[in-house]
């Protein structure tokens, strides 16, 4: 059962879920925490959120370094890797043989030791130490806009006045 051109309950467009017809601003925030404590009071309000949105914008990657990659730390990395899929693999050959546990679990872990050891030297020798550093990445907004339907924006911004330490909203 859908509920008119932009789904609803049950509608089955998951692009439908995350707009909305004529969104209009309510509040601009520099982190999140702030737009869901907004979007929370408003709930605690009775407000109807399904009528809100909160947008992040103005994306950034960041990326942070957390060590230099070494051939050693390229091996280790590539053992235990590979000896926890042959780890997995072989619990699959358990479940499904009559073979010794024990030993199945030992060979399948060694094979894969050995593959992950000689796959992971091989990357990086094809890198030829264009990238000797080991880092971690996230996608961050560096603002986040809370949007309301139109037709219940007023009822929002009435609501969002008595909330304590709340700011006009400078694109309202």
């Amino acid at each position: 059962m859908t509920s008119g051109p932009r789904g609803g309950a049950g509608a089955t467009d998951p692009a439908s879920l995350l707009s909305l017809q004529f969104p209009q601003s309510l509040a601009v925030y520099d982190d999140y925490a702030a737009a869901q404590r907004t979007v929370d009071y408003l709930a605690d309000h009775e407000f109807p959120v399904q009528n809100c949105l909160i947008v992040g914008t103005d994306l950034k990657r960041i990326e942070r370094i957390t060590g230099r990659l070494t051939t050693g730390r390229v091996a280790v990395g590539g053992l235990a890797s590979g000896a926890w899929l042959g780890l997995f693999v072989g619990l699959i050959f358990v479940i499904f043989s009559d073979e010794s546990a024990f030993a199945t679990l030992l060979s399948t872990m060694l094979v894969g030791a050995l593959f992950g050891l000689i796959w992971a030297l091989l990357g990086y020798a094809m890198t030829r130490g264009r990238r000797d550093f080991q880092s971690v990445t996230q996608v961050v907004a560096t603002r986040y806009e809370v949007l309301v339907e139109h037709k219940v924006a007023g009822q929002a911004r009435e609501l969002l006045a008595g909330l304590p330490g709340a700011l006009p909203n400078p694109f309202a």
